[in-house]
């Protein structure tokens, strides 16, 4: 059991750390933890190591909320990571509860980002006090001063009182670990300690006393094969005993009492179990029940806390075990059977909270998955495929409802981007068609331009990578779920047509030579393929079957198979998400722990409907 004592709420600070993706909040975290004095200076402390999933590191992302609590001068300094993608955007919502200030962390270069809005919005409506922290001071092409007359505009536009455009300001380097509040003596600084000040000063303390009823609300789940699930949240008041009988309250039920098995504090990023602890902390309980986010634990019967709003989700996948003539040839595959799959769906249930799962009416081996979008679903599928299952989805498709007089609606994106002044008539013609509205627009720094559209959510499937090849890697673009209206209208097909595959064998160098001139394809020479699946793109709307596995015919003739190599065209390879973008309604995408196949739903033989 660790030794970490109660402390009075005056001496905790709660914050949370919000900031677009890849503003660089995972690093200047771990400076702070790496100068703390939490570690010895002897100990190795790998980097970026709040984002402890492989899938964090690779995409540079942070997926799900972390805690962490760092012991400086008297005080105990909780720190919340939260996502900074939308697609996890209940996460941000959920943690800012358990905090009492917040970082807005911002790039040096390239300042205020749609999701920054989206976040700092958030955690002004939940009335915290922000400090603005502008990272990566040290790039070569930082622009400081723009960025704050940026930042402070941002705040200009959001804040809801006069007092929100008071707060500090904060220049920091997390990779080079030093920050300043004075930018001229930037050169000077050679710690961290300066923000860790900051904090001190400036978040104000949470609320509650040591003493009477002792209650908390849990605001994250997580899940731990051993001791089940695990509720975190914030003390409100009093102080909590592990091994002590509390009540478990929400809204919709009776009150029912339970007992705390364990009870777990955060020291850095560990999680460490505890005897006790008091109001104002941040703590892990485990041992109860069908907990839920949004729950009540108190030590005697009281007023629940209010509901906390979950994202509800707007699009929709079908999960099934894969039944291609490939199906368990990977060498790491381990879960094959549909049986395996939903009990891999439940489990995720059990923290992934913006979830929704159902078998599907028309058959009990297929599953309908709805998440808050693409990446939502696509983190899932990629962790489930790194864990060694095999499985087929489908295209992602919007979660419609109907209003009290039938009307069909459809759920809205806000659709916010930053492009290149150049590229504006394409990106209009692209989102013509997909129904979108623009809202706004203005002029940016450097000629770019910031536009504001609403959009349906099915005309955003597959916009992501369109959007990529169409500004040539330069734009940013972030999406938020704004509500239902009633629906837009079709949308034609944006998709090109298909080459289809006749043939199972080994796809061949002289097939591939010829085919290249109909379209893109998706293999190269020496590969498995078969009958129904997808090998390539054309340039106009309908697909065709091809066989790819076609040998030349023997002859006396000789040709260097090396130079009829070097003459073939770069096939395009494509990833899991862009699968997810482009597969179509009569398609199955194929997913194995070595490969990612799109395949026609009823063109086999071997009954891969």
């Amino acid at each position: 059991m660790a030794n970490r004592h109660i402390m009075n709420p005056e001496s905790i600070r709660n914050l949370a750390i919000i900031a677009h993706v890849d503003h660089g909040k995972t690093t200047l975290v771990d400076a702070m933890i790496k100068q703390s004095g939490l570690f010895r200076d002897s100990r190795l402390v790998e980097d970026r190591f709040m984002d402890s999933n492989d899938l964090e590191k690779e995409r540079g992302i942070t997926i799900l909320s972390k805690n962490l609590s760092l012991e400086y001068n008297g005080y105990r300094i909780n720190l919340i990571d939260t996502p900074g993608h939308v697609d996890f955007g209940g996460e941000v919502e959920r943690v800012l509860k358990m905090a009492n200030g917040c970082f807005l962390l911002v790039d040096a270069f390239e300042g205020p980002m749609p999701q920054t809005r989206f976040v700092l919005k958030k955690a002004l409506e939940t009335g915290l006090k922000p400090i603005v922290v502008i990272n990566k001071i040290d790039r070569p092409d930082a622009r400081v001063e723009a960025v704050e007359d940026e930042v402070l505009e941002l705040f200009m536009e959001l804040s809801v009182n006069d007092d929100t455009l008071d707060y500090p300001v904060v220049y920091a380097s997390g990779r080079a670990g030093y920050a300043t509040r004075d930018y001229k003596k930037a050169k000077e600084a050679d710690s961290i300690i300066p923000l860790l000040d900051c904090i001190i000063e400036n978040v104000e303390p949470p609320k509650g006393s040591l003493e009477g009823i002792a209650k908390m609300q849990i605001t994250t789940l997580d899940y731990n094969d051993y001791v089940g699930r695990i509720g975190i949240g914030r003390i409100i008041n009093g102080v909590f005993n592990t091994k002590s009988d509390i009540f478990k309250m929400r809204h919709d039920s009776v009150s029912e009492k339970c007992k705390i098995l364990r009870l777990y504090g955060f020291r850095g990023v560990q999680r460490v179990e505890i005897e006790q602890a008091g109001a104002g902390d941040i703590v892990a309980v485990c041992g109860i029940d069908d907990l839920r986010i949004g729950d009540t634990l108190a030590s005697e019967l009281c007023d629940p806390e209010p509901v906390i709003e979950i994202d509800q989700p707007v699009i929709s996948m079908t999960f099934a075990a894969n039944t291609s003539p490939f199906s368990g040839r990977c060498k790491d595959s381990k879960y094959l059977t549909s049986r395996q799959i939903y009990s891999r769906l439940e489990k995720e249930l059990e923290t992934n909270v913006a979830m929704r799962l159902e078998v599907a009416e028309d058959s009990s081996d297929t599953f309908i998955v709805s998440g808050r979008g693409e990446l939502h679903l696509g983190i899932l599928i990629e962790t489930m495929r790194r864990e060694g299952y095999e499985l087929q989805v489908s295209k992602p498709v919007p979660i419609y409802k109907k209003d009290e007089n039938g009307q069909l609606l459809e759920p809205i994106e806000d659709l916010e981007i930053d492009i290149p002044e150049a590229y504006m008539g394409t990106i209009m013609e692209n989102l013509g068609p997909r129904r979108a509205v623009m809202l706004d627009s203005r002029i940016m720094a450097d000629n770019y331009l910031r536009l504001k559209f609403s959009v349906p959510s099915r005309g955003l499937l597959g916009f992501r990578s369109a959007f990529m090849t169409l500004t040539n890697g330069t734009g940013v673009m972030s999406q938020t779920f704004s509500k239902y209206e009633p629906y837009r209208g079709d949308i034609p097909n944006l998709r090109k047509g298909v080459m289809v595959a006749t043939d199972t064998g080994k796809t061949t160098a002289y097939a591939i030579k010829n085919l290249s001139e109909r379209g893109t394809l998706f293999y190269t020479p020496g590969e498995d393929v078969y009958e129904g699946l997808v090998v390539g793109e054309r340039p106009v709307s309908s697909d065709i079957d091809v066989n790819i596995v076609k040998k030349r015919h023997v002859t006396n003739h000789r040709s260097a198979t090396s130079e009829e190599l070097e003459r073939l065209p770069s096939p395009r390879i494509m990833t899991l998400d862009e699968s997810l973008e482009y597969v179509a309604d009569d398609e199955w995408v194929e997913i194995t722990p070595e490969a990612i196949r799109i395949r026609k739903k009823g063109k086999t033989h071997f009954g891969g409907k």
